[in-house]
């Protein structure tokens, strides 16, 4: 198993390279250091065709936000070990609130006890009062990635600030991926994101304010199937299920959330 996770060096620019990094990407997708329930997840993630939009080759250095229990984690520890870089921002063993220190703690579990894989992690503090990101270097990373997260900054405060610090921290030309769960267009989005949901535009036009130019965006997590008129609003879907056996097998059959999926660079 241990040989199938080193990375081999890629020599030079061009197509057999690039070629090289996606049956890299490959290889890593189908490890057996991946846990079995969020291989389930790929239909509805798309890990491989998320990263490839975005660029992701194994020699960048890459920082992921927040992973709570490390679903990309397991994907990006492993390609990046030998050649990159991944520094991981989550919220520390000392935060207020015992859900998000529990995730963080989880996820340091897993994390010590496969040295084999994530002994070449970098671990660091995603935000304390008055900063976002204060150990990571300005202008260090080549990509920031965030899947997920961006209404729970706009419900609880804090993501112009945020978006700066992304800004903040990579280089010039630097990519930031964003995937997040998908208003229904025009909706407002101080009330979309309370039931989980973003609109596309609006972050589309808030990430360019702060400096960043939008290079792609893909419909590659995208859920036809999901209505966004959920009680329990993006929580009542898997892998949340908040309602429980409720209309289980309704929520089920909708599947995860409809999701956007942004390429920006950060200007010059």
């Amino acid at each position: 198993m241990l040989a199938s996770l080193i990375l081999l060096p890629l020599a030079g620019l061009g197509a057999p390279e690039t070629a090289a990094a996606d049956t890299r990407l490959e290889e890593v997708l189908a490890g057996q250091q991946r846990n079995q329930a969020n291989r389930d997840r790929d239909r509805f993630r798309h890990p491989e065709q998320t990263l490839l939009l975005f660029g992701l080759t194994p020699d960048m250095t890459v920082l992921e936000i927040l992973p709570g229990t490390g679903w990309y984690t397991e994907i990006l520890a492993p390609l990046l070990r030998s050649q990159g870089q991944l520094t991981i921002a989550s919220f520390g063993a000392r935060h207020s609130n015992d859900y998000l220190r529990g995730l963080h703690n989880q996820l340091m579990e897993k994390m010590d006890a496969s040295p084999e894989i994530y002994d070449r992690v970098q671990r660091k503090l995603f935000r304390r009062p008055g900063a976002v990101l204060p150990d990571v270097a300005d202008s260090s990373q080549d990509m920031v990635l965030t899947f997920r997260n961006t209404h729970n900054w706009i419900r609880f405060g804090g993501i112009e600030t945020i978006y700066r610090g992304f800004h903040r921290v990579l280089k010039p030309g630097g990519i930031l991926g964003v995937v997040q769960h998908r208003a229904a267009q025009g909706s407002d989005a101080e009330q979309s994101a309370e039931q989980g949901y973003v609109p596309e535009k609006w972050l589309i036009r808030f990430v360019e304010n702060i400096g960043f130019e939008l290079l792609d965006r893909s419909e590659i997590n995208a859920n036809p199937r999901d209505r966004r008129d959920h009680p329990e609003g993006v929580w009542t879907l898997p892998p949340s299920l908040r309602l429980g056996d409720r209309d289980r097998d309704r929520y089920l059959t909708i599947g995860e959330s409809d999701r956007m999926t942004l390429k920006f660079m950060k200007l010059p």
